[in-house]
């Protein structure tokens, strides 16, 4: 796992490999993943570098490959899952791939194309066929064309062609149009012929398929018949400009059967020589389908290795390549030993080596993940890559992520719906992995499989606390309450509160949870609003604190310990004094007012606690209520407001308890406004008045004090020294107001938790109470029914509403309170991701875009 605080130590190395030794270094470490690699050629072309030739006959025969597969796929042969990546081939190796691959190319394409001829003649012989048979047809409907003395009255009106006298006779022309043309076609005719030529036509039924595409055509036989050479070469040219393919057609009948004849024969010919070459290609296809997934990644692997390699720089001896990566410090020795590797494959006899460089160049940002850890690092990186060596929020996430999750969505009967299903996705890991989806949806849910395993888990602890399972109470431990109510006292009351001030209280806590009979209270949802409330408040004020405290980290790696007295113990005084100063008064309520009259100390009783809003109102306004005592001449058991006035603070001194905390805060303001301006601007100063004691040169001195300040200060954006400070004062003053005004709204902003827990339990409670117990007021037969009816639409709403969109809306939350107000406090995030090497990465980017 590395380093899980922060990100990985990085080192800039610089790789010295010999050029024979080159491709099988780069291949071991795109195997392993581990180096990021600099383009020292970025200032020269693609077409300049030293291995642009291998790329392109990469490109080539990646080119072949696509085509062989779009085949293989057409023909819809299965294509076998790889089961053991192949490791890149030999250079030496390319030339026999590239020539097999070459030789299956051009077989597929042989194939292809007497296929298509042989599709083409089959077509051609099935649309003379059907010429043929619709022509005869036509001759047998009409009167005038019937088989009378020998096809004498057909010679006579058609004639044959040879006899002068034929030209006044009738002629025809037969053929096939596309039937969505015929009635286009059929207008154009009657417009070149003023009506003169009479068309016949007949629809095709059965489809025919287009030998080049495989689509399915729909045509229609025609037979058009004119008088005269000119109105000929009209229907001619109209036929043409349609796309109309025109057959021969025997002017006799038994001319026609003879020509049908034939054309069937030549048809099962055909059919026959068809079937035999589609066995031929289906088991060359299936022999290149076995190959072609092994083909494919190694010519993957052996493009993206001359890609990187095309980023080294050739020694001025040309007898090294040099080569600059970014590499985790932890894996250094992994690289030694593929260069070593490398050259051991090759024979080298010189060694290949590395040397460490210094740069002050920021490296990239490295958190090495697993299946578990790498659904919450992307949580955190979608919101912005950490700056190198800041603090990893994703540690954190792990717990703080589900719990807040589960403190709005805790039902332990919905919380056991997510696990159930994210169970299943880690238990099926492997299997769903190999499934290649391309529902993005399903790819989400899959990617944060373990982060919705522990929501559900967490949901189910605190539908336990909360002691709800869809909406309704389970009795674990009894009750802390008597009871004291019968059947008719309990059937005849539409409400029944509970009063802890009452007998009815044993006060004895419940062991764990809720009290199952808040069920049945009316005062339940008073009783839920103010422990939520609460309980966000100080939930939310724990998560800031922790918050504040992980800046400190960020503090010492950067060698900025001074901001830990200028910048994070103001910030943190300032929140303990006002808002955990809040959440103590919560502590205080609850263990100082008990929910009974007190005889003894009457101002202890429940009606006599103070408002904790109104108070901490009062605090911030510095205001100072009057206190007046009890009444020495009050008597009576019971509290009266004629026998006392309840006090207005909870504890002695108090007031000016309140009024040190929030002078303590508002002195914390100016030093988060000065105190690093200010020494920003004198240490910057002193380091350069240094710099300048040095010089003995006026101009010079003047020179180096504007050029060093302009670098000193954040911005560097001008060379005088007043605009930086100047620019440093605003950042700072919008950085505390910032932070000061977002205390208010990120304390109220966990308030969220209150709302979503008390409108999600609420939900679930309208649809047991509106939907499911409506099954229940049915008897006999028709009550099962209903039940099974209503329970249906129950599963169903509870799913769709209250896991899914309710779900979402939880989860949609949590991520906005630790994008805004957790993270806010220490996560700067203005990082750039590591982006290895790999061949495995490589591999899943060409599957996704293809």
């Amino acid at each position: 796992m590395g380093d899980l605080f922060r990100s990985e130590h990085m080192s800039l190395c610089q790789l010295f490999i010999q050029p024979e030794a080159a491709y099988a270094s780069v291949s071991l470490l795109g195997e392993a993943g581990i180096v990021q690699f600099r383009d020292l050629n970025s200032d020269i072309s693609a077409f300049q570098r030293k291995f642009v030739s291998e790329v392109r006959r990469c490109e080539e025969i990646e080119r072949r490959l696509r085509y062989i597969g779009s085949e293989v796929k057409k023909d819809g042969v299965a294509v076998p899952e790889l089961q053991k990546m192949p490791a890149a081939p030999n250079p030496r190796e390319l030339i026999d791939l590239e020539a097999h691959i070459e030789r299956t190319e051009g077989e597929i394409l042989e194939m292809s194309h007497n296929a298509v001829n042989l599709k083409s003649n089959f077509m051609e012989l099935t649309e003379l066929k059907h010429v043929l048979e619709k022509t005869d047809a036509f001759f047998q409907e009409s009167v005038c064309f019937q088989q009378q003395e020998g096809d004498s009255v057909n010679r006579a009106l058609i004639g044959s062609g040879d006899d002068p006298a034929s030209r006044t006779q009738l002629g025809f022309v037969a053929g096939v149009v596309p039937r969505e043309r015929v009635f286009a076609f059929e207008r154009m005719l009657w417009r070149i012929s003023r009506g003169n030529v009479l068309l016949r036509r007949a629809d095709i039924e059965e489809p025919l398929n287009d030998p080049a595409t495989g689509n399915l055509l729909q045509k229609t036989v025609f037979v058009a018949f004119y008088q005269g050479e000119e109105l000929k070469a009209r229907v001619k040219k109209v036929c043409t400009g349609f796309h109309a393919t025109l057959y021969p057609s025997p002017a006799t009948s038994q001319g026609r059967l003879n020509m049908v004849q034939e054309v069937k024969t030549r048809l099962e010919d055909l059919t026959l020589v068809l079937n035999q070459t589609a066995d031929h290609r289906q088991r060359v296809l299936l022999t290149v389908a076995k190959e072609l997934p092994t083909w494919t990644v190694m010519v993957r692997k052996m493009k993206a290795i001359y890609h990187t390699m095309n980023c080294f720089n050739m020694d001025v001896t040309k007898k090294c390549l040099i080569g600059e990566c970014w590499v985790a410090s932890h894996d250094l020795n992994l690289i030694h030993q593929a260069l070593a590797d490398g050259g051991k494959a090759v024979g080298s006899t010189i060694p290949s080596f590395l040397n460490v460089i210094k740069t002050n160049e920021e490296p990239p940002t490295y958190n090495r993940t697993n299946n578990f850890t790498q659904g919450f690092q992307n949580l955190i990186d979608a919101y912005g890559i950490a700056s190198y060596g800041e603090v990893n929020p994703a540690l954190y996430t792990i717990i703080t992520f589900p719990f807040l999750f589960a403190v709005m969505f805790g039902d332990l009967g919905h919380g056991f719906i997510l696990t159930l299903f994210a169970a299943w996705m880690v238990i099926c890991e492997k299997k769903l992995m190999k499934k290649k989806s391309t529902n993005e949806i399903w790819n989400i849910f899959f990617g944060g499989r373990y982060i919705i395993l522990l929501m559900g888990l967490f949901s189910m602890y605190t539908g336990l606390v909360y002691n709800d399972i869809f909406s309704k109470s389970i009795n674990l431990f009894g009750s802390s309450w008597r009871q004291n109510y019968n059947r008719s006292t309990i059937l005849n009351n539409t409400m029944l509160t509970l009063n802890p001030s009452t007998d009815d209280y044993s006060k004895k806590p419940y062991p764990f949870g809720i009290d199952p009979v808040w069920q049945l209270a009316g005062n339940k949802i008073m009783f839920l609003n103010t422990y939520k409330m609460k309980l966000s408040i100080i939930i939310g004020v724990i998560h800031m604190i922790f918050g504040v405290f992980l800046s400190v980290p960020n503090h010492l790696h950067r060698g900025e310990g001074i901001y830990i007295f200028l910048e994070f113990l103001p910030q943190l005084v300032f929140l303990l004094a006002l808002f955990f100063y809040l959440v103590v008064l919560m502590f205080l309520k609850f263990f100082l007012y008990s929910g009974e009259y007190d005889q003894t100390n009457p101002l202890r009783g429940i009606h006599c606690a103070p408002q904790i809003l109104i108070m901490f109102i009062n605090m911030m306004l510095m205001k100072s209520p009057t206190v007046p005592g009890a009444d020495d001449n009050s008597g009576g058991d019971q509290p009266s407001n004629n026998t006392f006035v309840c006090d207005a603070f909870m504890y002695s001194g108090q007031d000016a308890v309140q009024k040190g905390l929030v002078g303590v805060a508002l002195l914390c303001i100016p030093i988060m406004l000065f105190g690093k301006p200010l020494y920003l601007i004198y240490f910057k100063n002193k380091k350069l008045a240094h710099k300048a004691g040095s010089n003995g040169d006026v101009g010079s001195e003047m020179q180096v004090l504007n050029g060093a300040a302009a670098g000193a200060f954040e911005d560097g954006a001008e060379e005088h020294e007043e605009e930086p400070a100047s620019e440093l004062f605003i950042h700072q003053v919008i950085h505390t107001i910032e932070y000061v005004l977002s205390t208010v709204s990120h304390t109220a902003s966990y308030l969220r938790l209150w709302a979503l827990s008390l409108a999600h339990s609420q939900l679930s409670d309208v649809l047991w109470n509106r939907v499911l117990t409506l099954g229940f007021g049915y008897g006999d037969y028709l009550g099962g029914i209903a039940v099974y009816i209503i329970f249906a639409i129950w599963a169903f709403f509870t799913i769709a509403i209250l896991v899914l969109m309710e779900g979402l809306s939880a989860f949609l939350h949590t991520l906005r309170l630790h994008w805004v107000e957790f993270m806010s406090k220490f996560y700067v995030g203005l990082g750039h991701s590591f982006q290895p090497f790999s061949f495995k990465n490589i591999m899943e980017e060409s599957e996704e875009t293809e």
